[in-house]
């Protein structure tokens, strides 16, 4: 809901150390996987109660992935790099409710609850860019991208501001799990709506 808005704000100084790191030799699939490693690693951390230091590793793993985008721009985005980056950041957003999960045993439905919404969230969002492909559509709302980005409730910033709060007041990680697994479900609902407005030729 907020990325597309967000955008303008965060990708000029992005852009910016993305050129850097370009010139420096640094390739966007090593940020990818290096991201990748550090979004587990505070998965990891908070299953294991290291609540801030997730957090800290949750954060890093975001800017990396601004990073890969931004080096990618630079360089000329690749279909390869696109797949790797969309299966890092699934792999990434599943692993934190497990580790909420894991963490405390009272959690463990309502992680898997919201696990699960992000799969149908994941499957309507690939679903819906690969018929936008077999179209022709394209979109820049969400900046340059290797596929059709199609905008909805439940994005990366509010997936991001969730997990915050998680860390940050893990006694209410139910409840607020729960209400974003609603608003993932709305998503879908939301999506499938504009599937039908945009697709129906």
């Amino acid at each position: 809901m907020f990325d597309a808005k967000l955008r303008p704000l965060i990708d000029p100084p992005l852009n910016r150390m993305g050129m850097a790191l370009a010139r420096s030799g640094v390739s966007a699939n090593l940020l990818t996987f290096t991201g990748l490693s550090l979004g587990l690693a505070g998965a990891a951390a908070i299953a294991f109660g290291h609540l801030l230091s997730g957090l800290g590793l949750i954060i890093a793993n975001r800017l990396l992935d601004g990073l890969d985008g931004a080096v990618a721009r630079v360089r000329g985005p690749t279909a390869l790099g696109g797949y790797f980056d969309i299966v890092a950041d699934f792999a990434f957003y599943v692993s934190v409710p497990l580790g909420f999960g894991v963490l405390n045993p009272a959690n463990t439905l309502a992680a898997l609850v919201l696990v699960a919404s992000f799969v149908l969230t994941g499957v309507s969002f690939l679903a819906f860019a690969v018929i936008a492909a077999e179209r022709g559509e394209r979109t820049e709302a969400h900046g340059r991208k290797s596929f059709f980005y199609s905008t909805g409730l439940a994005e990366g910033s509010e997936t991001i501001a969730v997990f915050v709060a998680f860390a940050l007041l893990p006694a209410y990680f139910v409840p607020l799990a729960y209400g974003y697994a609603v608003l993932c479900v709305l998503t879908v609902i939301q999506r499938s709506v504009l599937a039908i407005m945009q697709f129906r030729d």
